[in-house]
């Protein structure tokens, strides 16, 4: 049973959302034989004020 989490800051729309675990399931089908009906796949939105890079907060652009 595959498990994915994906975590992307800031928000995405419903439609990306539905995009991203259809393409991920759709890779684990190909490449590595798994039944989309056993793969879970998480998408957590993390807030830009809660996610740095390079000693920056990513809200400060």
């Amino acid at each position: 049973m595959p498990y994915v989490n994906v975590k992307v800051a800031g928000e995405l729309t419903r439609e990306q959302k539905q995009k991203i675990v259809e393409g991920i399931t759709k890779v684990l089908e190909e490449v590595a034989n798994k039944p989309p009906s056993a793969t879970y796949v998480v998408i957590e939105e993390v807030d830009r004020d809660n996610w740095g890079k390079g000693g920056k907060l990513l809200s400060n652009k």
